[in-house]
């Protein structure tokens, strides 16, 4: 991958998986745990989360061909979806689903182990996560230093996860109620951009393919 390919996968990570927004789930979810164990799930939760989005970007592309769908037409549809989880980042939708999440598996008492659900999955390796992450193993073509550079770059996403939720309490006093939301809102407003090229770069490679064919 190039530089500029990296910095693209990176960010598009990292803006999907929003780990400043995850700060207040995750302190709501270990309320009454101490600082040390508040750190174990937060290692655990980003473990289990890279296991996912690394599998997602290794296998993905095998998957996808199994089940006959090309990569051009799995590029709009997820272009799409990142479109409308950008959508609710913008109108502060995606915050409200994800304290629903929180609330509903607390309430069911059904949670045996955090780390995993919902910290793991759906709140870091989320369908948006995976989706990007098997968008962007496409563009690797399948070469092993591209997909060794994007695992990277999922591991590089996770490690400052695991940053965000082990200073939880710092961050939650830091960016407050509004600033949370502000920046909430930025990062919408990118993730959209970067969906629409996904989506046009997808069209454009269903359009060759029909003009080649």
């Amino acid at each position: 991958m190039t530089l500029d390919q990296l910095a693209n996968a990176f960010v598009t990570l990292l803006v999907i998986v929003e780990p400043v927004a995850v700060v207040p789930l995750f302190l709501g979810l270990t309320q009454g745990f101490d600082a040390a164990q508040r750190r174990q799930a937060a290692l655990r939760a980003c473990a289990v989360a890279f296991a996912i989005l690394a599998g997602s970007a290794l296998v993905g592309e095998w998957l996808l061909g199994k089940l006959g769908i090309t990569l051009p037409a799995f590029r709009v549809a997820g272009g799409l979806l990142l479109f409308s989880i950008a959508f609710e980042m913008v109108f502060a939708r995606r915050t409200e689903r994800k304290y629903g999440t929180m609330s509903d598996a607390l309430a069911r008492d059904r949670i045996r182990d955090i780390a995993a659900f919902p910290l793991a999955i759906p709140l870091l390796a989320g369908p948006g996560a995976i989706t990007a992450t098997m968008l962007l193993a496409g563009q690797a073509g399948g070469d092993p230093g591209r997909l060794a550079a994007l695992v990277a770059t999922i591991a590089a996403v996770m490690a400052i996860s695991w940053a965000c939720l082990a200073l939880a309490h710092r961050l939650a006093g830091i960016i407050g109620v509004t600033g949370n939301a502000v920046l909430s809102r930025l990062l919408g407003v990118v993730l959209a951009a970067l969906a629409v090229q996904f989506v046009a770069d997808g069209i454009a490679q269903l359009a060759a393919a029909a003009r080649v064919g």
